[in-house]
C-alpha cells in the first residue's frame, strides 16, 4: 500500500490557498463603497424636481430613490414631462401608480 501522505498534505495546502483567496474577494468586496446618489447628481436634481411639491420630504425622498435606479436621470423641472426619462417614467409603486414624483 503507497503512502498517501504527499498527495493530501498538497491537497490541504491547496484547499487553503483557495479558501484564503477567496475570503479576500469577499472581505474586498464587503468593504467596497456602494455608489451613492450624490455622485450621480441626485440631491440637485431632485431639488429641482420637487421644488415646488406639495410634499417636498417626501418628494425628495421618492425623486432620489427612483434617481439612484435611473442612474441619475431625472426630469429637468418641477413640471417637466416624465418621457425624458423612461426609466423614471416607468418605475410604478406595488399598487401600479406611479413611483417617481
Amino acid at each position: 500500500m503507497k503512502n498517501h501522505l504527499p498527495f493530501a498534505a498538497l491537497l490541504i495546502a491547496t484547499l487553503l490557498i483557495i479558501s484564503s483567496n477567496a475570503n479576500a474577494v469577499f472581505q474586498s468586496a464587503a468593504l467596497a463603497p456602494a455608489p451613492t446618489t450624490d455622485t450621480l447628481g441626485c440631491d440637485s436634481k431632485c431639488a429641482n424636481r420637487c421644488s415646488r411639491s406639495g410634499w417636498p420630504d417626501r418628494c425628495l425622498k421618492y425623486c432620489g430613490i427612483c434617481c439612484g435606479k435611473c442612474n441619475g436621470c431625472v426630469p429637468s423641472g418641477p413640471f417637466a414631462d416624465k418621457a425624458q426619462c423612461p426609466c423614471y417614467r416607468d418605475l410604478k409603486n406595488p399598487k401600479g401608480k406611479d413611483k417617481c414624483p
